[in-house]
């Protein structure tokens, strides 16, 4: 079964700047799931898997702009620390965290920690990077109807939310 609308790929993969350098992989009891043709992952790389067949490997090169954006200078706002959605015990200047905003989840870094609030650079971690995924397809699978509905993967078997 080839990658396409409405079906759940899962893969493994690794992910390098353009230098070859690991940025970060996903472990093999953890590969992602996401249901294709629905905006769940970069546009760009979610073309290049379409057509793909479980056992194929695919090296996908990516501009900033294609992956998470240019870096957009001084993006940085105060916010008070209730709104991380990920809080590590210890919270400290470099870290990646996630603010819950009213669009949704988003990804920012920590610059300052206050006593009640925190300065977070409002730009991806990633943005700015021109980077390569090399993605090993594991499955290629129908999507549940609840999927479909919900326009997300529930999970590697279909089952999880």
């Amino acid at each position: 079964m080839k990658i396409e609308k409405n079906l759940v790929a899962t893969f493994s993969y690794i992910l390098k700047n353009n230098k070859g350098e690991e940025i970060e992989r996903s472990t093999d009891d953890n590969p992602m799931a996401y249901l294709h043709g629905h905006a769940n992952i970069l546009p760009d790389l979610e073309v290049a898997l379409e057509g793909s067949v479980v056992g194929d490997k695919v090296d996908v090169e990516l501009t900033a702009a294609q992956a998470y954006g240019e870096r957009v200078e001084n993006a940085v706002q105060r916010i008070p620390i209730k709104h991380l959605i990920s809080k590590p015990k210890k919270l400290k200047a470099g870290q990646a965290i996630k603010v819950n905003t009213e669009q949704g989840a988003r990804d920012a870094t920590l610059i300052k920690v206050g006593k009640f609030n925190v300065d977070i650079d409002t730009n991806h971690p990633l943005a700015g990077l021109d980077i390569i995924f090399s993605v090993a397809i594991l499955d290629v699978r129908e999507a549940t109807p609840e999927e479909i509905s919900h326009g997300h993967a529930h999970g590697l078997g279909g089952h999880d939310h």
